[in-house]
């Protein structure tokens, strides 16, 4: 996976369900060439977000032993479009999570408004015990990184700093 489409996991019930935001900025670069004049994050950016959302919430049930790999998106339904400015919630529900992996239902929202709906399927890899990846598997393929896992779901968590009268050492 070379690009997080998740900024942050607002709600996160393990085994159940997560809830991540992706605030969309005119920042993107994607977004000056779709569409010139009106730009929208494009479709397959949008399930991006909804596969990683629902793909960290699978690998998290197995405390990320396996690799999760998108393997199937058996529905998808677009209902509306996304600009910059505009606040993106993805909500995911596990449906079935087994040995060989498992299926995510997920939705994208703006505020009330639909964006689109998803069912999605993920595969599980089997890592060496060195942590090394299988022959013949690449990762861009891949829902995540286990490296870049975890600072995502340390995004918005508030520190620790020194009360008042309290030393910083």
């Amino acid at each position: 996976m070379r690009w997080f489409w998740v900024d942050r996991f607002i709600e996160f019930e393990s085994g159940r369900s997560a809830k991540a935001i992706k605030n969309v900025t005119l920042a993107e670069e994607h977004l000056h060439d779709h569409f010139p004049g009106f730009p929208v994050m494009p479709g397959s950016l949008i399930l991006e977000g909804m596969a990683q959302t629902g793909g960290i919430l699978l690998g998290e049930t197995r405390n990320f032993e396996h690799i999760v790999v998108l393997a199937k998106v058996p529905k998808v339904e677009y209902h509306s479009w996304v600009c910059p400015g505009d606040t993106l919630t993805y909500e995911a529900t596990l449906l079935d999570a087994r040995d060989e992996g498992g299926m995510v239902s997920v939705t994208a929202r703006c505020g009330e408004r639909l964006v689109a709906e998803a069912e999605i399927m993920f595969a599980h890899l089997e890592q060496s015990a060195g942590g090394d990846v299988p022959e013949g598997a690449s990762q861009k393929n891949f829902v995540f990184e286990l490296g870049g896992l975890m600072g995502i779901l340390d995004i918005g968590k508030a520190g620790t700093a020194p009360t008042a009268g309290e030393s910083a050492d």
